[in-house]
């Protein structure tokens, strides 16, 4: 799926996501292209931080989704566990991670992530 299909009408702000997983790799577009604005938007408001810097040197390489929990169009609270591999400084490395999502308002939001 391209970009313009999958992420740029949520980055946008034209679409929202429809499940906690279609969130999840949203903002891992959002990170791969620095959209700061979009990352906040889309962090609950009870866990966002007031700013965010992302390291230009880090270099998103690819997306691995292992699993899900819950996060439907009909759910309130789910769970996607995920690798997002990088490199930094030319290192490969790998972010393993399991992020909690919640409906705000109606829409998707990232609450927090657990490594």
């Amino acid at each position: 799926m391209s970009y313009d299909d999958c992420c740029a009408p949520l980055h946008r702000g034209d679409r929202a996501a429809a499940t906690a997983e279609q969130l999840m790799r949203s903002r891992y577009s959002a990170f791969v292209l620095h959209e700061v604005d979009y990352l906040l938007r889309s962090w609950h408001p009870a866990t966002r931080p007031a700013s965010l810097d992302l390291d230009p040197d880090l270099r998103w390489t690819g997306l691995e989704v292992l699993a899900t929990e819950a996060g439907g169009p009909d759910d309130v609270n789910g769970v996607v566990e995920f690798r997002a591999h990088h490199t930094m400084g030319g290192d490969p490395a790998v972010l393993h991670e399991v992020s909690r999502f919640r409906r705000h308002d109606g829409a998707w939001t990232y609450v927090r992530g657990r490594s």
